[in-house]
C-alpha cells in the first residue's frame, strides 16, 4: 500500500471514529425524544446541508471533528424537548453514549484482527532458558500480576515491567491451580545469543502458544480492550510524574503519520488494512477513555456537571442557569483547542524534521 493511501485511509479512520461518537450521542438523544437541531460532520462551513424532519444534517468542509448540536445544551428554553428539560439520568445516558460507541466499534475493531488468528501466546510459562537467573519462577506458572497490575495480555508483562522501572518486581502467579506470590523477584534481562550468531537482551522465559476455540478469542479480544482501557491510565500516570513529557504525545497528525508509516511497510494490502484497524481500535478506546475524563468541554467534564448541579438543585431546591456551566465549558474548549494546536505544530515540525 502506498503512503498516500494508507494516509487516505487513516484519515477516513478517524472520520469514522468521530462519525461513531456522534452518533452514540445522536441516537440516545432521539431515543429520549430530545431535539437535535443538527447532526454535522466535520468543521466549518457546511458543503452539503439536508433537514429531515426538524434535524439538520451537513458534512463541514474542514475534516477534523463533528457535532451532535441539541436544543438547549447549555442554555435553557422554552422548549420541553430540549436538553436541559430531559430527566438528569436520561442526560447522563446522552453524555456517555458517544464514548461507548467508540468502546464498542474499538472492539469490533479488535475483533476484525484478532479473531482469524489461529495461533495466540498466553502469559504461561513454557521454557525457562538456560541462562536466565529467575529462580522464582517454574514453568508452567502463569502469571497473573506483576507490581499489582493485573496480566490482561501476554504484552502487559514487559510493558509494565518496563514502565516501573527498576529490577525487583512482586509477582502473583498461578501455580498448579493456587495463587501464589512471589515478592522482590529479581528480573533482570541477559544477553543470549541466537541462533543466527546475533545477539539480545531478553529475560530468558519462554511462553506458551496455544489455538484457541472461538470463545477463547473473544475473551482474547475483550481482555486486549480493556488492556487498551487501563493503558490510558497508564499513560496518565507518566505524565503527571513527568516520566513522559509533553514531546512524547502525539495528536491526529502524528498518529496518522505512525498509521500511514506502518501500513505502508506492509508486505500486502490486506496486512495493511489490518494494521490500520489496530491502531483504529487503539485510538477508538482512547477516545472513548479520553472523553469521559473530567475536564470541562469534553464529555467527562459534562457528567461532572451534570451530577453536581443536579444534586445541588436537589438540595437548595434552586435551578442553576445552564449559561453558567456553558462559559465553564467554552473556557475548557479553548484551552483543548489551544493545546491540540501546539501537539499538531510539533508533529508537523517532527515529520519534516525527519
Amino acid at each position: 500500500m502506498s503512503t498516500f493511501s494508507s494516509i487516505l485511509y487513516s484519515i477516513l479512520l478517524f472520520s469514522i471514529l468521530v462519525f461513531v461518537h456522534e452518533l452514540g450521542h445522536f441516537l440516545a438523544a432521539k431515543a429520549f425524544k430530545v431535539q437535535v437541531n443538527e447532526f454535522a460532520m466535520f468543521m466549518g462551513p457546511a458543503i452539503f446541508k439536508m433537514k429531515i424532519g426538524e434535524t439538520l444534517y451537513s458534512i463541514r468542509c474542514i475534516p477534523i471533528g463533528g457535532y451532535c448540536a441539541m436544543e438547549g445544551e447549555d442554555t435553557d428554553t422554552d422548549n420541553p424537548r430540549s436538553f436541559q428539560k430531559a430527566s438528569w439520568w436520561k442526560r447522563l445516558i446522552i453524555l456517555i453514549a458517544g464514548a461507548a460507541m467508540n468502546f464498542i466499534i474499538g472492539l469490533v475493531f479488535f475483533a476484525i484482527v484478532f479473531m482469524p488468528q489461529d495461533t495466540l501466546v498466553s502469559p504461561v510459562i513454557s521454557q525457562i532458558e538456560e541462562g536466565c537467573t529467575i529462580e522464582q519462577l517454574q514453568v508452567g506458572d502463569e502469571i497473573l500480576k506483576v507490581d499489582g497490575e493485573k496480566i490482561y495480555v501476554l504484552s502487559d508483562f514487559s510493558t509494565i515491567l518496563y514502565l516501573n522501572g527498576g529490577t525487583n518486581h512482586d509477582l502473583v502467579v498461578l501455580r498448579n491451580g493456587e495463587k501464589v506470590v512471589l515478592d522482590d523477584v529479581p528480573m533482570e534481562t541477559h544477553t543470549f545469543t541466537k541462533d543466527d550468531g546475533t545477539t539480545e537482551e531478553r529475560y530468558g522465559i519462554v511462553f506458551s502458544q496455544y489455538k484457541p476455540n472461538i470463545f477463547e478469542k473473544l475473551a482474547y479480544v475483550w481482555n486486549y480492550t480493556i488492556d487498551n482501557v487501563r493503558n490510558v491510565r497508564l499513560s496518565l500516570q507518566m505524565l503527571f510524574t513527568g516520566r513522559a513529557g509533553l514531546g512524547e504525545v502525539s495528536g491526529a497528525v502524528g498518529i496518522v503519520d505512525m498509521m500511514s508509516t506502518a501500513a505502508s511497510g506492509s508486505e500486502s494490502w490486506l496486512e495493511a488494512m489490518t494494521t490500520i484497524l489496530y491502531f483504529g481500535g487503539f485510538l477508538a478506546v482512547n477516545l472513548a477513555v479520553m472523553n469521559l475524563l473530567p475536564i470541562p468541554a469534553l464529555d467527562g467534564g459534562r457528567v461532572v456537571a451534570l451530577l453536581l448541579t443536579t444534586g445541588i438543585q436537589a438540595i437548595t431546591k434552586k435551578k442553576i442557569d445552564p449559561k453558567y456551566e456553558g462559559y465553564i465549558h467554552a473556557a475548557g474548549m479553548i484551552l483543548l483547542l489551544l493545546l491540540m494546536a501546539i501537539i499538531t505544530f510539533k508533529d508537523i515540525f517532527t515529520i519534516f524534521k525527519r
